[in-house]
């Protein structure tokens, strides 16, 4: 080891998979997360033969706090010099009026999306500040600036993230430790398959007649966030579509 180390929550598939990918060719040794153990393991093996970095996987749910602070609290030594946390894991469950919601996707966003985040944070943050160094970069959403219809939940979720980052900016920046939020639009990923219950049909349809941005796109705006010099922090970016001007609106073709 001797590399810079990055570590992605949520790193089996979408932004977190494209994020891991872009800082290993730019020379990042990982720790990268999820639930999906296999899905890690492939990455894993991807990258390393690749990229010839080194790469730890941990193997929980953000949503459980006892597994957070087990699989944190158990990394080795040469693995704590973290220069970058990159907070991912996120979801949307349901898209619905707040009258004809299901609690149970409320419950499942407010879990993963608000306290994970904090788990993750809270747990790594005595390691960054011992380390005297250290860049957060949250991945927000159009949806915690602007409020869509049928999204009430899901932007409540992102508007907390946006406070949130916020707030960490605030605090941590006296250690000196950066804090990025990165907002995107509509990309394409499994977002919409785990939005809409794994009913795949419907989830094209959300990225149908215009071009929608990818997880590369979002991994190119974390790349760049944290490639600058140690006196720029951008605090935050907001990456949105051609097509779409804002959140709710889409031109299709």
């Amino acid at each position: 080891m001797g590399n810079k180390i990055a570590y992605i929550t949520g790193a089996t598939s979408g932004i977190g998979e494209a994020s891991a990918i872009k800082l290993a060719s730019e020379g990042f040794d990982l720790i990268i997360t999820g639930r999906r153990e296999e899905r890690l393991e492939t990455l894993k093996n991807k990258l390393i033969s690749k990229y010839n970095i080194a790469i730890l996987t941990q193997n929980y749910d953000v949503t459980k706090r006892e597994e957070v602070e087990a699989a944190i609290h158990s990394l080795p030594t040469q693995w704590k010099q973290i220069d970058i946390l990159v907070n991912n894991a996120g979801l949307a469950s349901g898209l619905n009026t707040i009258y004809e919601g299901d609690i149970n996707d409320w419950e499942k966003m407010i879990d993963t999306n608000i306290k994970g985040l904090l788990y993750v944070t809270r747990t790594l943050a005595p390691i960054l500040i011992e380390n005297n160094k250290g860049h957060i970069v949250n991945i927000g959403s159009i949806a915690g600036k602007e409020v869509y219809a049928n999204g009430n939940v899901y932007c409540s979720t992102k508007f907390a993230v946006d406070a949130l980052s916020k707030a960490m900016r605030l605090e941590f920046s006296k250690f000196p430790i950066k804090v990025t939020s990165i907002n995107p639009g509509a990309v394409e990923t499994e977002f919409s398959i785990v939005r809409f219950h794994g009913d795949e049909d419907r989830a094209k349809t959300v990225y149908e007649g215009y071009d929608n941005l990818l997880a590369e796109d979002i991994a190119d705006a974390i790349w760049y966030v944290v490639s600058r010099p140690a006196r720029v922090n951008i605090n935050e970016m907001i990456v949105m579509p051609t097509a779409q001007p804002m959140a709710g609106v889409i031109n299709r073709k």
